[in-house]
């Protein structure tokens, strides 16, 4: 078993980025005309050719043998929700029977992996088995190292043989062209100086960890992710005293050594600490563009995996995997900058700033008014169905909270009312600064699903377990969108001062309904929010659709992201995908009622009724009403169990036979589920008859503190 890795800041400075081809070492290692055209490649400024990208190949290759590869392989994001990849040797074999290391460009650009057996929602075959991976050039190359060996992976794109995304990171990219074009033509008719906008990510990461030899007693776990049985021991959270404090010994060594193998990776993994529930922890890194946050993002959760099991742990990334104790989520703070370093969403100290944050501020909010429906479904999975609105994450309802000053600034600017600075002086649009707008404005709110935190939106409702890359394709879509309109507006505008303040006033006034500072887990809230006509979402069945809507095809469809047949085939692939988890969960509850708690149950009613006999035998008058009282909760709660299993069975089986996906997801969410829940009622009663030494599980007391 591991311990801490030890390593001093000088040896950070040199490990920082040493498995990662970055920017800096294709500066070394590329002839200085090669490494300008590659940038511009980067920038869109330029298509890749055949021949730069043969110079790129020999020196990545050299680079990653170098590190001790043998191997390549085309990293890929498809529609399974994971990473894939294949991998290939760069020896070639020579007549003299010896081998030499090749790698090409074409080997660099465009791979081949059987695109047969990977979801596209009816957009390929069963037979129609070619799919091109296509490298993608603003992602950094990296080797991994593990048990394996040293492979280098090349973050790439996957398309089917006819060009349709069968991935999340073609339409991601897609988006980031529709925003990057949007907003530059808004930054030019400002008379600001940039040639590319793109939108940046921090994806904090929550996840447990417990012990492998408890993780390995629990059938649940193992298969799905989460505790399907399972009661609350006398302490849970409610003392608050695991959140932010001391970081036990074990779960240190481990993240020392996930900081050690990210940093090398080049991933600024820049804070750790404990979260609210025990056991559950957070990571957060510093910005990158979307694509790289999405890459590395997925390289974090991928890392926490492997590190846990060396450490004699498991990683757990489900949103739920213990009832009772807050879930885990994925914070994905969002803003926009210019390759000249200008945060669009930061208000700056000038009054031009000031116009131009508060264009794109207003930008955001009638963007995610007008496609709250969008950004619920980008939030969707069976896990996340446990979390949001529950009182321990966001509500379902999407909202925005901006603080009361700056609500304030925009609510008196929509009105026409003056505004008074710090200083006294009043606020105009473009005229005087904002009043302190750099500074922390407001406390935070947590119970928020979109928060404005001083330069950025933190989009508080992705699953921990998902990747970034839907929430950002929606989000940029959705604010290129508006930015597209107010940039057709400022291009026709003769006075450009008063048609920026023309677009605040009339966007917030519309759009200020999404605007809520309050406490969302309220039920005051949720009767407010429907008198000002949010939509109100609660499960992922309801949300999943939404991506094939009028709206939602029209928006994607004119900004190139998706087509409709695109878009159709998520809704297949999320409603299949949600079916096949409560189905595995289903029949996972099924099996260990049968086979463990009845059997438990039956081993502790033997050992009852024994019991009562020999007292009555030793002792007739000996009072056994205790004994017996408990003989009928185990026999009530056992027939119950037995019971609902039978009944859940049915209902497995009919929802299983359903082969419309839609019906069929209807059926896994409305019956199978809530059977779920009566079914888990009588298990967990049973826990609390049965001892502790004869339970034939790990309970959540040994699940929740112990590491």
């Amino acid at each position: 078993m591991n311990c801490a890795v030890d390593f001093s800041a000088a040896q950070l400075h040199e490990i920082y980025g040493a498995n990662c081809f970055s920017d800096s070492e294709m500066r070394a290692r590329l002839p200085k005309s090669v490494y300008k055209e590659v940038k511009e490649v980067q920038e869109g400024a330029k298509p890749l050719t055949l021949a730069v990208a043969e110079v790129v190949a020999s020196a990545m290759k050299d680079w990653a043998i170098d590190k001790g590869a043998t191997h390549y392989t085309h990293w890929f994001q498809p529609l399974t929700g994971s990473t894939a990849e294949k991998h290939d040797s760069f020896i070639s074999p020579l007549p003299d029977g010896k081998v030499m290391m090749e790698f090409s460009g074409k080997e660099l650009i465009k791979g081949e992996p059987d695109a047969s057996s990977f979801p596209s929602g009816g957009l390929r075959a069963t037979f129609e088995a070619r799919g091109y991976t296509a490298w993608d050039t603003t992602s950094p190359a990296f080797v991994r190292e593990d048990e394996s060996g040293v492979t280098l992976c090349i973050p790439t794109a996957f398309v089917s043989y006819n060009g349709e995304a069968l991935d999340k990171k073609v339409p991601l990219l897609r988006s980031m062209d529709a925003l990057n074009a949007q907003a530059l033509r808004v930054l030019k008719t400002l008379g600001v100086d940039a040639g590319k906008v793109t939108p940046t990510i921090g994806p904090e990461q929550e996840y447990f960890l417990i012990q492998r030899e408890l993780y390995d007693k629990r059938s649940d776990l193992m298969l799905s992710g989460r505790t399907v049985f399972g009661t609350m021991p006398a302490k849970g959270q409610e003392m608050d005293d695991h959140y932010f404090g001391n970081i036990k010994e074990k779960a240190a060594a481990f993240m020392s050594e996930l900081n050690y193998e990210l940093w090398k990776l080049g991933i600024s993994a820049k804070t750790q600490h404990n979260e609210v529930a025990p056991n559950q922890f957070e990571l957060a890194p510093i910005f990158d563009s979307a694509n790289v946050a999405t890459d590395r993002n997925q390289l974090v959760m991928a890392s926490m995996e492997k590190i846990a099991a060396r450490h004699g742990m498991v990683a757990l990334l489900h949103e739920k995997p213990f009832a009772g104790v807050n879930g885990s989520g994925k914070h994905n703070n969002w803003s926009m900058s210019t390759d000249t370093g200008l945060n669009l969403l930061e208000p700056g100290a000038s009054p031009e700033d000031n116009a131009n944050f508060l264009l794109f501020l207003v930008a955001v909010i009638k963007a995610v008014d007008v496609y709250a429906d969008l950004l619920r479904a980008t939030a969707s999975n069976s896990g996340n169905d446990h979390r949001l609105g529950a009182n321990e994450a966001p509500p379902a309802i999407i909202s925005i909270f901006l603080g009361e000053q700056l609500e304030s600034i925009l609510e008196s600017l929509s009105e026409g009312k003056p505004v008074q600075s710090a200083t006294g002086e009043t606020l105009e649009i473009g005229m005087t600064s904002l009043p302190d707008l750099p500074k922390d404005l407001t406390d935070r709110n947590r119970t928020s699903p979109f928060a404005f935190t001083g330069n950025k939106f933190e989009f508080r409702m992705v699953p921990s377990s998902a990747s970034i890359a839907g929430p950002n394709t929606a989000l940029n879509t959705a604010v290129a969108e508006i930015l597209s309109d107010f940039a057709d507006r400022l291009e026709k505008a003769s006075d450009i001062k008063a048609e920026i303040a023309a677009i605040v006033k009339e966007t917030y006034k519309a759009h200020k309904r999404v605007i809520f500072n309050g406490n969302g887990y309220s039920d005051e809230w949720v009767e407010e929010a429907e008198k000002r006509g949010l939509p109100n979402i609660k499960s992922t069945i309801e949300a999943i659709p939404v991506y094939e809507g009028s709206p939602s095809v029209e928006l994607f469809g004119k900004h190139g992201v998706f087509s409709k047949e695109e878009l159709e085939s998520r809704v297949e692939i999320y409603l299949e995908k949600y079916s096949m988890q409560i189905n595995v969960e289903a029949k996972i509850m099924v099996e260990m009622a049968e086979k463990q708690i009845y059997a438990a149950a039956a081993r502790y009613g033997k050992a009852l009724s024994e019991t009562i006999l020999k007292a009555k035998e030793a002792v007739a008058s000996f009072n056994t009403g205790v004994y017996e009282k408990t003989m009928m909760k185990l026999s009530e709660n056992v027939n119950g169990l037995m019971e609902t299993v039978e009944e859940l069975k049915a209902l497995i089986a009919k929802a299983g036979d359903e082969e419309d996906v839609k019906k069929a997801a209807s059926l896994f969410r409305n019956e199978v589920f809530a059977k779920m829940g009566e079914v888990r009622e009588y298990g967990d009663a049973l826990e609390e008859i049965i001892p502790k030494d004869e339970w034939p599980f790990p309970t959540y007391e040994d699940l929740l503190f112990r590491l």
